[in-house]
């Protein structure tokens, strides 16, 4: 079986023989192959893929751009040999997650302090036309923008898959959040189907040891809640009385922001490292949200987001806690014409 390669080519299209994956030798001359409509209704499925392989909205746009460049670099007599173009589509853009895996890892060791995955709001759309990595909450985007959330996009998620290997991370994906079969799968990694299998098992466990089931969504609410009030109150025992004694807080600033370089942990210091950072800003407000489909709290002054922390809750404690206040990964927010 070939594997996509990094650059759209031939092998990319199953051409050549006319023979190869999502292929068919001696396909009829007339057939006019999938229609631009079609082809662009794939868009969403290929956004959520690519931002749960990457955890970044503007990687995933980018990868969709590249993926649909590569389709129409191909000729019309190739197009039309692909029996299954959105197979195609998803591999394709699966190799070009893979490949970027490999360097992300290298650009983080430069990166300042903490990566965190970018968070991304419950009820918003991601639109081309707004630019990469934009949200906007009109509602006349197409809906086929609109990313599906779920668990598989959970910041806890995201966070213990960016620390497993690329190719487990996209087996992962591929099969269990996408339904990919395997064989198809081994396509995209180069390895066989039984190592694809392998892989996929190795990252479920890895997920299965760092994120324990936790509560319900109801729970959930009911501790961000309470745990939003604590710190609009400043009332230390409260806060503490809600965070788990191991809890543990990472903060991304990116280099922009002003951040903890390390994570905190413990429950009285990652209280009085969350008060402290909010009596820095005088006139802050707390709203809950929906982030990454789980509830949260955002930080804004004047109306405008600076800060954005999802949480874990289990047996109605916080274990983790994510802020991300890198401007950079806030547009969800900052980029809303109700954050102006």
């Amino acid at each position: 079986m070939s594997t996509p390669p990094a650059s759209g080519s031939d092998s990319d299209s199953g051409s050549g023989s006319g023979q190869g994956p999502g292929s068919e030798q001696g396909s009829p001359a007339h057939d006019p192959g999938p229609s631009l409509g079609s082809l662009m209704a794939e868009r969403r499925r290929l956004l959520n893929l690519g931002y749960r392989m990457l955890g970044s909205v503007q990687d995933a746009e980018d990868v969709v751009q590249e993926t649909y460049t590569r389709w129409y670099a191909l000729s019309e007599s190739q197009q039309r040999a692909i029996v299954t173009p959105m197979a195609w589509l998803t591999r394709v853009a699966s190799r070009i997650c893979l490949d970027q895996l490999a360097s992300a890892r290298v650009r983080r060791e430069r990166y300042t302090g903490e990566w965190l995955p970018e968070p991304v709001r419950g009820g918003t759309t991601w639109t081309s036309a707004a630019g990469a990595g934009r949200t906007s909450a009109t509602g006349g985007d197409d809906p086929a923008d609109r990313i599906t959330l779920d668990e598989s996009v959970s910041m806890g998620m995201l966070v213990v898959l960016d620390s497993v290997t690329p190719a487990e991370r996209v087996a992962f994906v591929l099969h269990d959040v996408f339904g990919t079969p395997f064989t198809e799968i081994a396509e995209t990694v180069g390895r066989s189907p039984a190592a694809c299998r392998q892989l996929a098992s190795s990252a479920r466990r890895r997920l299965a040891e760092r994120r324990p089931v936790g509560g319900t969504t109801t729970e959930h609410r009911q501790v961000v809640s309470a745990f939003r009030e604590a710190c609009e109150t400043g009332d230390l025992d409260s806060l503490v009385a809600l965070l788990d004694p191991a809890v543990e807080s990472r903060s991304d600033g990116g280099g922009k922001v002003r951040a903890a370089l390390r994570p905190v942990t413990g429950a009285d210091k990652v209280a009085r490292f969350l008060l402290g950072l909010l009596r820095r800003e005088p006139d802050v407000e707390l709203v809950e949200d929906d982030i990454n489909g789980t509830p949260g709290v955002t930080v804004s002054i004047a109306g405008t987001t600076i800060a954005v922390l999802a949480a874990d809750v289990r047996d109605g404690l916080i274990t983790d806690l994510w802020l991300v206040v890198n401007p950079d990964k806030l547009h969800a927010w900052t980029d809303t014409p109700t954050a102006r």
